[in-house]
């Protein structure tokens, strides 16, 4: 409670904090940008920057509490006193909801506004950008002097009441999408750098997946493991979570994702780091992250955070699958592979010595964060791997996402940031989609199926050897890409030259495209056992998805294992 002290029952009729009063005059086309919030502590300036800011954007300001007491006929302290703050903050969420739905415009804040989770909803959904005023305490125990008439201050220590606003409403701030430090500098000064970061803002791009109550958001972007509280706390139950990641990526980037985490006032209860590797995939390491996770106390709105790559991210979908009958999950996928395939899709599972993901749950994480900054971090044979799912999704896609990965796969792989953001984002709007439309791989033709272009060959190469870590998950599929190819052309149905198409693409961004590109011997026979058992076959049955051209992929149950068998042996493989 900011502004009020006893609450005072009455029988008088609220006012009507809706009533509008006149509108602002219309913003100038070329002016119109889309409207700005400032929220923060009282004393941090809201409204005097508010005013200056508005005039350097060429917007009106409107003072949220000024068009509440007008609205009413009353102080705000009035209105708290006779009718309580659970009323006063309905209101002031509606009178900001209609501002919003108003031409662009800058609006300051009461310092309890954006503490509402109704009102910070109503500003998310309305596309305002909000910017938090983030002051230290001292700079605003300076500026709250003399406000000692005000209710929260009367007959109170104003620091004690301050730390305790702060304590509070700090969490719930971070949760804006800009936010400037402020001092006691000029105010001129803080209006400019204000300014400077509403014009550098990019907000990260954002492709839902369309599962109804199960749906949930993909972002995209640079900056997103410092800002992973701001943008879970949406999404999730609590603000508890546990975080598995691998001894690998941890050092890199569990601080930032730690220090985002802790902004918005999340509890960190575990950290479980796994060996990084697909042998981690196994029973043995779920158990461990199990134990962990709950022997920290976790609970049913506990969330797990992924930290990592494809192994992380299977194994840590899949322990919150099963642990308490299903905890809340987020992916925060830290290289390419996964940015642009597994984190995507509910897809989670361990391994057998039998084969790969032979156990596991279709379990949705509430959102993925894609932050490709982090991609600059990957060592240049992880980042060659992940290319193999781009392309692939090129190949399913059609002709001019495959072009484009023709054209630019050797900037990207060489680590050209925009060419990578391209890749995480086109990828994940063709996943998102075919997800939606065959969430758990029903369709008994197409749908998601089509995603396994390549993985019945490189699944059987990665189980022959060994997940050792000598042919990674990424190449595997890049030569599974090339042997598809070359299988349809076999068949007859795509064109004689794209296997040659597919192959010197994969081999221009330093990917094995043939099985004589690998440093071992297979053997055709234990490849085509391997085949049978994959998760993907039916009856004992080889199914495979081919092509007739980019754009035209299908699956295709009827192959005779004797054209693989002669392909396999073609392309080197011992009996």
């Amino acid at each position: 409670m900011s502004r009020n002290s006893a609450l005072v029952a009455s029988d008088e009729a609220p006012p009507d904090l809706d009533s509008p009063l006149p509108a602002p005059p219309a913003v100038p086309e070329t002016l119109a940008r889309r409207a700005v919030v400032l929220v923060g502590m009282p004393g941090a300036g809201k409204s005097s920057i508010g005013r200056r800011l508005a005039a350097r954007l060429g917007l009106p300001f409107v003072d949220a509490d000024a068009e509440i007491e007008a609205a009413a006929g009353l102080p705000i302290t009035e209105i708290f006193a006779r009718y309580g703050e659970p009323y006063f903050r309905d209101g002031e969420r509606r009178v900001i909801t209609r501002l919003l739905a108003g031409p662009p415009l800058v609006l300051a804040t009461g310092g309890g506004a954006f503490a509402d989770a109704r009102t910070r909803a109503a500003v998310r959904d309305s596309g305002a950008l909000s910017v938090w005023l983030r002051c230290g305490l001292p700079t605003l125990l300076r500026r709250v002097a003399g406000r000692e008439h005000r209710p929260m201050f009367l007959n109170a220590d104003p620091r004690a009441v301050l730390e305790r606003l702060i304590a509070a409403r700090h969490p719930l701030f971070a949760e804006a999408d800009i936010i400037v430090d402020c001092t006691d500098e000029p105010p001129e000064v803080t209006t400019r750098r204000v300014a400077e970061a509403v014009a550098a803002h990019r907000a990260p791009q954002t492709l839902p997946v369309g599962l109804g109550e199960r749906g949930y958001d993909i972002l995209v972007g640079t900056g997103l493991l410092a800002r992973a509280g701001a943008l879970l706390a949406p999404v999730l139950p609590t603000r508890r979570v546990a975080i598995i990641s691998d001894s690998d990526v941890a050092p890199l980037h569990l601080p930032a994702l730690r220090e985002g985490l802790r902004e918005a006032g999340f509890a960190i209860l575990a950290e479980h780091l796994v060996p990084p590797g697909e042998k981690t995939k196994c029973f043995a390491a779920t158990q461990a992250a199990l134990e962990t996770i709950l022997g920290a106390g976790a609970d049913r709105r506990t969330s797990v955070i992924a930290l990592g790559g494809g192994v992380v991210g299977d194994l840590a979908g899949f322990v919150a699958a099963i642990a308490l009958r299903g905890l809340p999950f987020v992916q925060v996928p830290t290289t390419l592979l996964a940015q642009v395939d597994s984190s995507v899709g509910g897809k989670t599972g361990i391994n057998l010595s039998l084969g790969k993901n032979l156990v596991g749950a279709f379990h949705q994480p509430r959102m993925v964060l894609a932050d490709t900054g982090v991609l600059g971090t990957l060592p240049p044979r992880e980042l060659r791997a992940g290319w193999a799912e781009v392309a692939k999704h090129g190949l399913i896609s059609g002709d001019a996402f495959w072009e484009w990965c023709e054209r630019m796969g050797p900037a990207a792989v060489a680590g050209d940031p925009a060419a990578l953001a391209h890749a995480v984002l086109e990828s994940c709007r063709l996943k998102s989609a075919v997800v939606a439309a065959d969430e758990r791989e029903e369709s008994e033709e197409g749908g998601r199926a089509l995603l396994n272009l390549g993985h019945t060959f490189g699944h059987a190469l990665e189980a022959e050897a060994g997940y050792g870590g000598g042919l990674l998950h990424g190449e595997a599929v890049a030569v599974g890409l090339g042997l598809a190819a070359a299988l349809s052309a076999r068949l007859g149905h795509c064109a004689q030259e794209l296997p040659g198409r597919v192959i010197a693409h994969l081999q221009s961004v330093g990917l094995p495209a043939r099985i004589g590109d690998l440093d071992r011997p297979f053997s055709a026979t234990l490849l085509l056992q391997r085949m049978r058992k994959d998760k993907k076959a039916r009856d004992g049955a080889l199914r495979f998805v081919l092509l007739k051209g980019p754009g035209g992929c299908f699956t295709a149950g009827d192959v005779p294992a004797e054209q693989v068998e002669r392909l396999l042996r073609d392309e080197g493989c011992g009996a």
